[in-house]
């Protein structure tokens, strides 16, 4: 394993853009090794890395094998993605003197990658959202050098993994660094052309200002914050309504309450009766460690604002526990109409704590649900045969990334058709997801070339194609003179 020489911000992006150009030229089935590289580099090392991670996050060496999983599983997706080549969008149309309005040059149109590029680690994914995760995966696909910002709750399992990026990938391609100030000094480094940031929503919404300050603008994309609302429909609650309130609690405490699909939010028919099973369910769970002190003093504070609202009532608020970085679940009660006309109820509460919320009509939940702010999810729970105009109502009233139907949000799936984003401030950026294949479309951005000759042409807009990926050549519905 080669040593990993410290860096600041400055030198870090530095070393990136000495890199860009190489790894931006490189043929596509070798940048796709590389992929494959890292993804082998991790399993080499799995027990070696699942030790070090849980030492500092406390998630359970289990757990931590099984996202050490998934993070290979991003890499060698994202490497097919690069060897298939299809990522690039590579569009012809050759020159036409017969064109309507005008005669149409030769036109050649693709993606090339942006340049280096700037990735904030996540607290609670050390390896799926951190060094080698999915930001920096789909980076290293576009073809961008990454300079991963590494994250404090995770600082030494941070640097191994660098290492072990090193032996792999070109000097320069991928460094880390430490320390908010050299976060900050990312955002605002000239050499950077864009960000990505998975955290909170009032440390994402500082670097957002940051790289929209800059003399020169660059896309921040970050995922901040989503209450993740489950709506139970009357015949759902009818149908199956214990099944759900264990449903819920197991999926609202899941890994003590620390992913960002955590449904917090649950809605409930009026006169449900299920506060008893719910709050059972919630006190069958022990404390637990959160991922650091810092999360557990906030989750501490938010959640005794939250229950000291005078329109919240405890299902099941027990007291803290001693330890300073543990925390036990809690349940909290309200109605729809106060959960509309007070905002102080709709701030995230990241840990194992969820707010039922009682509606009386379906006017009323729509209107409320309306009101609130843009998210990663949105389930409903409801039945086939009743709820189908319900759905649709329901869809038109809430802002999310992700509808799921009769399932839970916990647990993205890895997929060409995931979208991991959503509205403000679920993202900064609700056109793009952090996870599945559309993710390398972040890092990428489209050029044009009129006229240029053969030669001059990047490969996969030459007319020989020698990478061979696929394209768009001379579109038919084009608008064309008469024809003999």
């Amino acid at each position: 394993m080669s040593p990993l020489p410290s860096s600041s911000a400055a030198s870090a992006a530095e070393a990136a853009l000495a890199a860009a150009p190489a790894l931006a030229t490189l043929p596509l089935p070798r940048r796709a090794a590389l992929l494959h590289g890292l993804s082998q580099a991790l399993g080499d090392h799995a027990v070696h890395l699942a030790s070090v991670a849980d030492e500092e996050t406390r998630l359970g060496t289990q757990r931590l094998k099984g996202e050490i999983d998934r993070t290979r599983v991003q890499l060698e997706m994202f490497a097919d993605v690069v060897e298939d080549g299809g990522f690039l969008d590579a569009v012809i149309d050759h020159a036409d003197p017969a064109a309507r309005p005008a005669p149409r040059p030769d036109l050649r149109r693709m993606l090339v990658p942006l340049g280096p590029v700037a990735v904030f680690s996540a607290s609670n994914f050390p390896f799926a959202f951190s060094v080698l995760g999915g930001d920096t995966a789909s980076a290293l696909a576009a073809g961008c050098p990454v300079v991963v910002k590494a994250h404090e709750g995770h600082p030494h399992l941070s640097d191994l993994t660098a290492r072990l990026a090193a032996d792999v990938l070109p000097a320069g391609v991928l460094s880390v660094v430490h320390g908010r100030e050299a976060g900050r000094a990312l955002v605002t480094d000239p050499e950077i052309r864009a960000v990505g940031f998975t955290g909170s929503t009032a440390g994402g919404r500082a670097l957002f200002d940051l790289a929209a300050a800059r003399p020169d603008p660059i896309p921040f994309y970050g995922e901040l914050g989503s209450l993740n609302p489950v709506v139970v429909t009357p015949a759902a609650h009818a149908a199956r309504g214990a099944d759900l309130a264990r449903e819920f609690a197991a999926s609202a405490t899941l890994g003590q309450g620390q992913f960002c699909t955590k449904p917090g939010l649950l809605f409930l028919p009026d006169g449900n009766g299920l506060e008893d099973a719910l709050r059972e369910e919630f006190a069958s769970r022990a404390p637990a460690p959160l991922l650091g002190e810092w999360i557990a003093d906030a989750y501490r504070s938010t959640l005794t604002a939250l229950a000291a609202h005078p329109a919240v009532r405890p299902l099941h608020h027990p007291p803290h526990p001693a330890d300073p970085r543990h925390a036990a679940p809690a349940l909290l009660a309200t109605t729809a109409d106060a959960l509309r006309t007070s905002p102080a109820l709709l701030e995230e509460c990241f840990g194992p704590a969820a707010l039922v919320v009682t509606y009386p009509t379906r006017e009323d939940l729509l209107e409320t649900l309306r009101a609130l702010p843009g998210g990663l999810t949105a389930t409903v729970q409801g039945e086939e045969s009743e709820d189908e105009e319900l759905f649709h109502a329901l869809t038109a009233a809430l802002r999310t990334g992700r509808l799921v139907w009769n399932g839970w949000p916990t647990g993205v799936a890895v997929t060409a058709a995931m979208h991991h984003g959503g509205p403000w401030p679920a993202t900064t950026s609700p056109l793009h997801t952090s996870v599945g294949t559309r993710a390398i479309t972040r890092w990428l951005r489209p050029i044009a070339y009129q006229n240029a000759p053969d030669a001059f042409l990047p490969p996969p807009l030459r007319e020989g194609n020698p990478w061979g990926v696929p394209r768009e050549v001379n579109l038919p519905g084009r608008l064309r003179g008469p024809r003999d």
